[in-house]
């Protein structure tokens, strides 16, 4: 069924079907039998799923990556998918339009994503106060960036901003300097400005009564020294994690024609291309930190036979964001169905 609807939707602008088709789903579930039919149709609870990471508990695996509800518009839908947490954002301290339209464009060929969004949000104050008024019963990640118009050197204000407006409203915190959208942003991943950045947070994070995981999203572009140097400064400044990956600034081996990606032009892309890389990353991280930095994965996983390669690599948890578009509302319960048979938990 969602095939179908699927090959219909692709036929229209991607950002404006992701915003139509949300809405429709919130509207829907304000209805409350609607609501309860989609936990009942989506949801999979099952125990042996569950699990404690970074101090927090998680009823499943399988959460929804940042970028999909940058504002914090449909939490209570997401979590009626079946969802084990939903990380919200990329947020900035100030509203944001992002970039130009059209910047968000499908490779159906390749199961792939290109976006260019460009960190377009409501800014910090509007998504904490929409936080502050929703009731949920579910783990969410805050995904913080900076500014277009703010410069590098001033990038670590940008962060601390919205660290401490989102603090009471979120449960664990991500650092994203690895979006190739905003112009520089990546520049920040080399080590002396991330422990700038990450030293920061956790020196304000250290003095509060109860502090929050933070962690860090890097790219799949990194080189091998690069991601050394971010695996040693995880455990000088002691994030709770890493997520592995963001989107990739590679072209290689796609299906699509070099004339359509071209078109397209600048972006990230996300999907099956990314999936081999962002694994290779997650067992590196694993392998070389004996399993003590725990990674939430995230590229490529779109069944549940992508999501046990994943773990059995050493996620400690999973992100969907891409899949979610292709395979539609089931992503979830698929995969921890397939967990769960193949006592891949």
């Amino acid at each position: 069924m969602y095939q179908l609807l699927r090959n219909i939707l692709f036929n229209f602008d991607a950002e404006a079907v992701h915003h139509f088709s949300m809405k429709a789903l919130k509207g829907a579930s304000e209805v409350e039998f609607i609501n309860k039919a989609l936990f009942n149709n989506f949801s999979l609870e099952d125990q042996r799923l569950a699990k404690t990471v970074f101090g927090l508990y998680f009823k499943n695996p399988v959460g929804l990556g940042a970028g999909f509800d940058k504002n914090a518009l449909y939490i209570k839908e997401l979590e009626a998918l079946g969802f084990g947490f939903i990380e919200i954002g990329t947020v900035t301290p100030r509203p944001q339009v992002g970039n130009d339209k059209p910047r968000l464009f499908r490779l159906p060929d390749d199961k792939a994503i290109i976006n260019r969004m460009g960190f377009n949000n409501n800014g910090v104050k509007e998504v904490a106060a929409r936080l502050r008024q929703t009731k949920r019963n579910i783990i969410i990640g805050g995904n913080i960036g900076k500014n277009k118009d703010t410069p590098n050197e001033d990038a670590w204000k940008d962060y601390e901003i919205c660290f401490n407006e989102l603090f009471n409203y979120v449960d664990y915190f991500v650092v994203n300097v690895s979006s190739p959208n905003t112009p520089g942003l990546r520049q920040l991943q080399e080590k002396s400005s991330l422990q700038k950045i990450l030293g920061h947070l956790q020196t304000i994070n250290n003095g509060k009564l109860n502090p929050k995981p933070l962690l860090l999203k890097i790219a799949p572009d990194i080189t091998i020294g690069q991601l050394d140097d971010i695996i040693e400064l995880s455990q000088e400044v002691e994030l709770a994690g890493l997520v592995a990956t963001n989107t990739t600034i590679s072209r290689e081996n796609l299906v699509s024609t070099k004339q359509t990606v071209d078109a397209i032009g600048a972006g990230g892309l996300s999907g099956k291309p990314v999936k081999s890389k962002s694994t290779e990353i997650v067992k590196y991280i694993t392998t070389h930190t004996n399993g003590s930095l725990p990674v939430i994965a995230s590229g490529g996983i779109f069944t549940g036979a992508d999501a046990e390669e994943k773990l059995k690599a050493g996620a400690s948890l999973l992100q969907v964001w891409t899949g979610f578009i292709y395979e539609g509302p089931s992503i979830v319960k698929n995969i921890c169905n397939h967990l769960l048979q193949h006592h891949a938990y």
